[in-house]
This record gives C-alpha cells, structure tokens and sequence, in this order.
C-alpha cells in the first residue's frame, strides 16, 4: 500500500509518535515564551498571535505528510510548539492587562478551555482516526489550529499609562532578574510544576498496579479534569472576593494539592481514591488561575508580558524533570509510594517559598485589590481609538 495514501497503516513507531509529542511540543512553547512575550511588547499581542496560528497550523499540516517520527518531532514538537509559545504567553498577558479588579475569574473562566479541550480532544482525534485515518486527522486539527488566527485578530492592544515606565523588553528583562519577589515567585512555581503533573503522567500505572481495569482507571483520570474545571472557576470567583493578596490563595490550594498528591499511595479502596481524585483535581485546578493572578501583582501590568514569558521558561525545567524522576523512584523502589511523596513534597516547599512574597498575611482587601472606584477605573476604563485601546 502506498505509504502517502490517507488510508496507508502507520508503522507502529510512528503511530506512537502521535501520541507521544504533547510533551515536547508543550517544552518547546514554555522555552519559547519568552519570545512570544518579547514580540508582543514591540508589536503588540494581535500579529504575534496570528504568526503563531500559521505556524502552530503548519506543523499539523506537515505532520499529515510524515513518514516518520523524527519528521513528526520535527513538525508538531518544534514547528507547532513554536507556533503555541507565540499564542498562549501573549494571550494571557494580554487577558491580565483588560482585568483588574475581576482579573483572577477572568483568567479562571479562559483558563477552562484548557481544561475543556485536554478533556474532549483525546476521544475527538481517536474518532477522526477511525474516520479519516490519522493522516487526514491531522490535517482536520491543522483546520483547526489555523482559527487561532481569528482569534488573534479579534485581540485588542491595550496600552497604560505604565507601558512607557517600563522600558523595551530588555530593560523589562533586566529589572525582573533584579526584583526579588518574582525570582522567589519563578523558584516556587518552578517546584510546584515538578510535582504538579504526577497523577496525570503516572496515576494510571498505579492504579494498574492495584489491579484496576483499564476501564475503571480511565474513568478516576475523567473526575480529575471534571474536578480541575470546577476548581478553575470556583477559584477565579474567590481571588477576586477574598480579602488580601492573592498568593495567599495561591499558597492554600498549593499546600492542599501537595498533601493530597502524597496520601495517594496510603489510599487503597476505591472510595478513599475517588476522594483523593477530586480533591486533587480541584485544588490542582484552583491554583492554575491564582497562580497567573499573583505574577500582576508582583510585577506590575506593565511588564506581565515579559514576566509571564520568563515564568513559563524556567517553570519547564521542573515539568520536563518531574515525570521522569517520578519513573525513577517507581523502577528504584518498586512502587509508586516515593513517586507520589516526592511530588507531594515538591508542591509542599514550593508553597512555603510563596510565605516569603510581599504581604502574604495582610488581611487588609486594600492591600492587593483596588477598592475605590476613582482608583480602579484608572485601570479598567478604556477607549476605542485608531490604533486600538488606550487607557482614559
């Protein structure tokens, strides 16, 4: 059978491959965001998003072409992942300059889709694989990524009046590797990202070695991201109503994820892991929308493009190491007791590095949030102009 039909069987290796290049393509957004962020101070968040939907098109598209797993590494890992650095950074920091006062929903609510599409797209491509064959499934995803550059058009420039205070992105660059609290802030989420994703990589063969079907698994990983949705939103409502910073937020739903992530190897009835999956799945997924809240914060609005991009570059180290560590204490010792705790443990002393942020245990709800109208409508109201949104 000629291997460039539609219809032609994949070698297994590279089936395989297709399943296998989520990681590398999300390493390579995370170290590419810095570019994305530096782009989008220069030119604004609208190009940048749009180049990155071609590219993050592109590489699906040359993907239905491949004949083999470098060439898939090569188009969705390098060539897709590239494209997704110069959307979701740029995207997100433009989300946290349109919000001040509602900003940690707003990010909570767009932070679903996430969380939506991780939960739906697994089921999707297997039906268009069976339907279309997975070459021309993947050019159905290629259709798919290219509506990014809709949405990058729909993207409206904001500009405040901090923006000229703040510098191009190499003076950004350089006040944030001089400002404490954001390297300390950098530092702890990079260990919270090393733990963060165990249960999603490793809790399946756990619960394997339990003797669950595979059935039944499956179905404990669907209440996880059922759970993680509900905790995106319920949190984003309540960084925004309670009182104080929102890091001490984000250092509850940090401490909780990390002890339930350790109790996981002492749970053995299915009840007692149902438990755990949920409360996982929420508090893992409520600290996703403070956790981008905090950085506004730390740095200021005007430099959230630059500091979010170097966020997203260091915390990667701790997500590409976490996973196979964990493999190693499971090879090492038999289990997956150590692989749990240390990840719990990780989250853990992430958390007790958040302590150290200014104003942590400051009650005062005017200490973090604009309360007078006068004042926040400084950040919030905004005119239509020529060139885009500019700050009244």
């Amino acid at each position: 059978m000629n291997a460039r039909s539609p219809t032609a069987c994949p070698s297994p290796g590279l089936f395989r491959g297709l399943g296998d290049l989520r990681d590398p393509g999300i390493a390579v957004q995370q170290f590419g965001s810095p570019v994305g962020s530096a782009l989008s101070t220069k030119y604004g968040p609208r190009p940048v998003v749009m180049a990155g939907g071609i590219l993050a098109a592109s590489g699906m598209l040359l993907a239905s072409f491949a004949t083999s797993v470098t060439h898939l590494y090569l188009s969705i890992g390098l060539l897709s992942g590239s494209g997704w650095a110069l959307t979701f950074t740029p995207t997100l920091a433009c989300l946290s300059r349109y919000f001040s006062r509602r900003r940690s929903l707003a990010t909570g609510l767009a932070l679903t889709g996430v969380g939506l599409s991780s939960f739906a797209f697994a089921p999707l491509f297997q039906w268009l694989v069976s339907r279309y064959a997975w070459r021309g499934a993947l050019l159905l995803v290629s259709a798919l990524s290219l509506h990014l550059v809709a949405c990058g058009a729909l993207l409206r420039p904001l500009s405040l009046t901090e923006d000229p205070a703040v510098g191009g992105p190499g003076a950004q660059l350089s006040s944030l590797l001089r400002h404490g609290p954001f390297l300390r802030y950098t530092v702890a989420l990079t260990l919270i990202n090393t733990g963060y994703f165990i249960p999603y990589v490793h809790l399946m063969a756990h619960l394997q070695d339990l003797d669950w079907e595979p059935l039944s698994a499956a179905f404990l990983l669907s209440v996880v991201a059922v759970s993680d949705l509900v905790g995106r939103v319920a949190s984003g409502w309540l960084g925004d109503t309670a009182p104080g910073p929102v890091a001490r937020l984000l250092m509850l739903w940090t401490t909780l994820t990390g002890v339930s992530l350790a109790l996981f190897p002492v749970a053995r009835t299915p009840t007692a892991l149902m438990v755990l999956a949920v409360a996982y799945g929420f508090t893992s997924g409520a600290l996703t929308p403070v956790a981008f809240s905090v950085l506004p914060e730390l740095v200021g609005t005007g430099r959230i493009y630059c500091g979010l991009g170097l966020v997203q570059m260091v915390e990667s180290i701790g997500g590409l190491l976490g996973a196979p560590l964990s493999g190693y204490l499971r090879d090492t010792t038999g289990n997956y007791t150590a692989s749990f705790v240390v990840a719990g443990a990780f989250l853990l002393v992430g958390s007790g590095i958040l302590i150290t942020l200014p104003h942590v245990f400051c009650f005062s709800a005017s200490a973090s949030k604009p309360q007078d109208p006068k004042t926040d409508a400084v950040d919030t109201k905004v005119s239509l102009t020529k060139e885009g949104l500019q700050e009244d």
